[in-house]
């Protein structure tokens, strides 16, 4: 790679750090996720880095020009503005989380430092094959080690996905009738057990304000 490449490479992965960090720190959720779109935009950038050009299209396309709009969509409808959380509540937590990730991303770190790759020479595409050839980043290359290599690992994260859309319709489905006329229920048992009580306190203190008047 040559010093302009190194030099960008930096500057892609530093941008991608930050903006991963920003999306999980700041509190506002429009910031947040204009942090996660810098964080898309930079991993873009390092999959050009290393000729994957479809992923990186695909990175803008899917994530950066669907995901993030949805977010931002769902963001302006629930409304921007946040409470801010108390300053020191959780700070124990957070202080140990923190230290945790700084440990094992250090251990992750000095392990894979001593790590040296070989450099694979990859082959130009020829000039009638266009973005079909296999060439590492190409549509064939990568539809081989998705539906070949990756093919487990695949179905189960479409399992995982297909879970995870199941769980979000169950809790956020409307309540069926029985259990909205059991909470009506249980609100009127709730309210008419509040006036009983309300009712035997104020006898009460008609008895206690009547023996005061004879005494």
């Amino acid at each position: 790679m040559t010093a302009g490449g190194e030099a960008l490479f930096a500057f892609c992965a530093l941008v991608a750090v930050l903006s991963a960090l920003g999306t999980v720190i700041v509190h506002s959720p429009i910031r947040a996720a204009m942090s996660l779109l810098a964080h898309i935009i930079a991993l873009s950038g390092l999959f050009l880095l290393l000729h994957a050009q479809l992923l990186a299209a695909l990175q803008m396309l899917v994530y950066a020009g669907a995901v993030v709009v949805l977010f931002v969509f769902v963001i302006m409808m629930i409304g921007p503005s946040v409470p801010e959380p108390p300053v020191l509540r959780g700070m124990v937590t957070k202080t140990a989380a923190i230290a945790i990730m700084v440990v094992l991303t250090a251990i992750l770190a000095f392990s894979l430092m001593p790590v040296h790759m070989p450099d694979i020479a990859l082959g130009p595409c020829l000039p009638g094959e266009g973005a079909e050839c296999d060439q590492f980043g190409g549509v064939g290359a990568f539809s081989q080690s998705l539906f070949l290599d990756g093919l487990v690992p695949f179905e189960l994260i479409s399992v995982l996905l297909t879970v995870a859309i199941v769980g979000a319709i169950a809790v956020a489905r409307g309540r069926s009738r029985e259990e909205v006329a059991a909470s009506q229920h249980k609100r009127d048992a709730q309210a008419k057990a509040a006036a009983e009580q309300g009712a035997r306190e104020q006898a009460m203190a008609a008895e206690v304000s009547a023996h005061g008047g004879h005494g």
